[in-house]
């Protein structure tokens, strides 16, 4: 259900569609409706938060994905073409991975403990 003032939608830049949906659907099973030639959507789940350390920000918001096994997710993500740039690593509550989609554009996915 939707609620005013709760993050609701995230639009990517995108180069090429054709690839950057293949990533997403070999990587993490995501599904689209194209609405033309230069726009997808898709309906993935969804919650945010702010980061307050200046090493950690990249300029760009920072999606974050979850799975119940990260090195399989990651293994997953390489495989699909993505480009990890940072490797597994620990923070308070559990760990993540950063990387790189076809387009460019930074996430990272993080599993609990």
């Amino acid at each position: 259900m939707r609620e005013d003032g709760k993050i609701d939608y995230v639009e990517f830049p995108a180069g090429d569609l054709i690839p950057l949906k293949r990533f997403y659907e070999a990587a993490f099973g995501w599904t689209f409706t194209d609405y033309g030639p230069t726009y997808a959507a898709m309906a993935e789940g969804l919650d945010g938060g702010f980061n307050g350390d200046a090493a950690d920000q990249a300029g760009a918001p920072l999606v974050i994905l979850y799975a119940h096994d990260l090195e399989a997710m990651e293994a997953k993500v390489r495989a699909a073409g993505g480009v990890v740039t940072r490797p597994i690593f620990d923070f308070p509550g559990g760990r993540r991975f950063h990387f790189k989609d076809p387009s460019g554009n930074e996430l990272a996915v993080w599993s609990e403990g």
